[in-house]
């Protein structure tokens, strides 16, 4: 990333979503009309909560929650200490006799008692283990903290729960019942009423946005400069893209919240990292205190390993016995889930989007099957699923059969190896097209590399899409694997960083007022942050370095607008907005210009018969009909793609059978 070097400055006017008149306004009220939420002074936290509470659907949901995952811990480690201790293999796999049999006795049937160690026996054992005594106290020591931290959330989640019933009026028996968007109403009402920032007069659908998603929005932005390493180059492997829940919480832990992190708060960054002289100091610092998070990580990478494979075995062991293909079913990585989320984007929208983009991104992904596969599994499954048959009718013919050693097991094994060659064998009977699909699930995921264009039916799109869309076994295998790759990842791949990091956080960190120290993204300025590309030509100004990239901020523009339709943007934005619906209307079949609002409607409206009123249906259809060029977006004209109105128009790439060089 080229040097880019600005001074740290407080947003202007434009930027503030400040009513006019109201700028750096601090509210006076009398002691006597002062009320609980009047004047908060975390409302990150406060906010965050709120809408934490909303997505576990009250309270209750989530006191058991958080109570079930405290008895999960426990019932790890203590379920593996006893397997490891207080069980007499030999016993339970009849390798020998139970202890109380006489010699020349014969048994007739060994019982689960029979196979369990004395108390004593089992104690003394854990206690001549020092590693398995260090394991426990480690274990120990995290329950506690994680109890402390149980407790000290109930006690503030009482307290949301008293401003849903008190302030908003909501009770917790029909919270589940309201959406966010009523929720969030309510709460800007009480601003009004009660102050809870008493720097502004009113908030606004952003303000919230942006103290639920402060840190988030940082994450997203630097994802989308590239900023943060995820892709690496492997020998035989070639490119491959890592991000696991380890790796993200280790990103956030460095930057954003951690002891000695760049943020005086949750709501300020530091002083120091506000101006660009000493820059090269803060960088040779943050270069230091990475080393020691990774020296740390890998100090602790043993016990977490041990906890990931535990936890993965006992979550996923039931699953795969009872549903083997599940493991070979995909789902949106988490470096899919970061690459495609807007700024200003809460979790249950980003769900909702890559929700209804998962049944077109699965037909896709199926319709490369490979023939060399496809033809191996066919014929063990013949041979596995022959011998199944007889073992079957054996069984039928004389229930003795399943007390021959091994006879069950050997049916289980055949029975799993059916299952999974069936996951490798294409349905003939599907006709498939993957430029239509790929165009469908571009309308919900909103990014695709201009490169997929026409390209679609090529093992190498689709390899690239499969870096969105892993196997959930894939997922898995990546988060077995966090503990060992992680400390490699901070020490050798994103120190050398530091200085770019540094210059991120300067230039792309403004003060809103009301609000604080936030990403400049998150402002979805089109002027400071857009594409010269996209309409309208000419309002943005940013650099190569400043704008965002694959169009992330008029999309993200378009995306908040139509989920907050009581929301005014900016002039320029709203001048963006209107011609990206305009775009809209004239792309409609028989041309009809709808109107504004039409294209922004409550979620809570009643569906019509003859139009789709979801509010992500307009930025569906914008997505689909074309949107200019940009870097890592693809535009298309309104001639390229109708997504499922052309769907029975042939075209490149359109096959019921692969075709030479498609498919692996």
């Amino acid at each position: 990333m080229a040097e880019f070097s600005t001074g740290y400055q407080r947003l202007p006017a434009s930027y503030t979503d400040t009513p006019p008149g109201e700028h750096d306004l601090l509210v006076h009220v009398a002691d006597g009309s002062k009320s609980p939420w009047h004047h908060i002074e975390n409302l990150d936290l406060f906010f965050t909560r709120i809408y934490q509470l909303h997505q576990k659907r009250g309270f209750l949901c989530m006191l058991l929650s958080e109570m079930f995952e405290l008895v999960q811990l426990v019932f790890v480690v203590t379920f593996t200490t006893f397997l490891f201790n207080c069980v007499d293999y030999d016993i339970l796999f009849a390798n020998k006799v139970p202890g109380g049999v006489e010699p020349g006795q014969q048994v007739v049937k060994v019982t689960l008692p029979d196979a369990l160690l004395p108390t004593h026996t089992c104690t003394a054992r854990i206690r001549d283990s020092p590693l398995m005594v260090t394991v426990l106290l480690t274990a120990a020591v995290f329950w506690l903290h994680r109890l402390i931290k149980f407790i000290y959330n109930v006690c503030c989640y009482w307290e949301i729960r008293a401003f849903y019933r008190n302030a908003l009026n909501i009770s917790m028996a029909e919270l589940p019942y309201r959406s966010w968007q009523e929720v969030q109403a309510r709460m800007l009402q009480v601003q009004r009423e009660q102050l809870m920032c008493i720097h502004k007069r009113e908030l606004t659908e952003l303000d919230i946005s942006h103290r639920i998603l402060r840190f988030t929005n940082y994450m997203v932005a630097m994802l989308n400069k590239s900023l943060l390493p995820v892709r690496f180059q492997l020998p035989l492997l070639g490119e491959v893209v890592f991000l696991s829940r380890g790796l993200r919480y280790n990103y956030e832990l460095i930057f954003l919240w951690g002891p000695g992190s760049l943020f005086l708060n949750q709501w300020s960054l530091k002083a120091e990292y506000k101006r660009a002289a000493g820059r090269h100091q803060l960088a040779q610092k943050l270069r230091q205190r990475i080393l020691w998070v990774g020296l740390a990580n890998l100090l602790l990478c043993p016990l977490v390993l041990v906890w990931q494979i535990l936890y993965a075995f006992f979550s996923y062991g039931e699953v795969l016995k009872r549903q083997p293909g599940s493991l070979g079913l995909r789902c949106w990585s988490l470096y899919g889930r970061s690459y495609l989320r807007h700024f200003n984007e809460l979790d249950h929208q980003l769900q909702a989007r890559l929700s209804q983009g998962y049944k077109p991104a699965t037909k896709y992904m199926d319709g490369f099957p490979s023939p060399l596969a496809a033809v191996i599994a066919r014929n063990l499954a013949f041979f596995a699923g022959s011998i199944l048959a007889v073992l079957i009718a054996l069984t039928v013919y004389d229930e003795d059969v399943l007390a021959v050693e091994h006879v069950l097991t050997a049916g289980t094994l055949l029975g799993l190896a059916v299952t999974v060659c069936r996951c490798f064998i294409p349905d003939q009977h599907v006709w498939r097209c993957p430029e239509q699909l790929l165009q469908l699930v571009l309308t919900h995921v909103h990014y695709m590399p201009d490169h997929w264009q026409g390209n679609a039916h090529r093992y190498e799109t689709r390899d690239q899409f499969a870096q969105l869309f892993q196997y959930k076994a894939v997922c898995i295998v990546e988060e077995l694997l966090s503990p060992l790759l992680t400390p490699l990842v901070l020490i050798f791949c994103l120190r050398r960083r530091s200085l770019e990091i540094i210059d991120f956080f300067r230039n792309f960190t403004v003060e809103v007022v009301g609000v604080g120290d936030t990403c400049s993204f998150a402002q979805m300025d089109v002027r400071r942050h857009g594409h010269p590309a996209w309409p309208p030509t000419g309002v943005s100004q940013a650099s190569a370095y400043q704008q965002a990239e694959g169009g992330k901020t008029e999309l993200s523009l378009v995306q908040f607008a139509l989920s907050n339709p009581h929301w005014l943007p900016p002039p320029h934005s709203s001048q963006l907005i209107h011609q990206l619906m305009d775009r809209v209307a004239h792309a409609q079949p028989g041309g009809a210009l709808a109107q504004p609002h039409s294209l922004v409607v409550s979620p809570l409206a009643a569906p019509d018969t003859d139009t789709e009123m979801e509010p992500a249906a307009s930025l569906r259809s914008f997505t689909l009909h074309g949107h200019g060029q940009s870097p890592q977006t693809h535009g298309r004209s309104q001639d390229q793609g109708q997504g499922q109105d052309q769907a029975t128009v042939p075209s490149p790439g359109c096959s019921s059978e692969p075709g030479p060089g498609d498919w692996r």
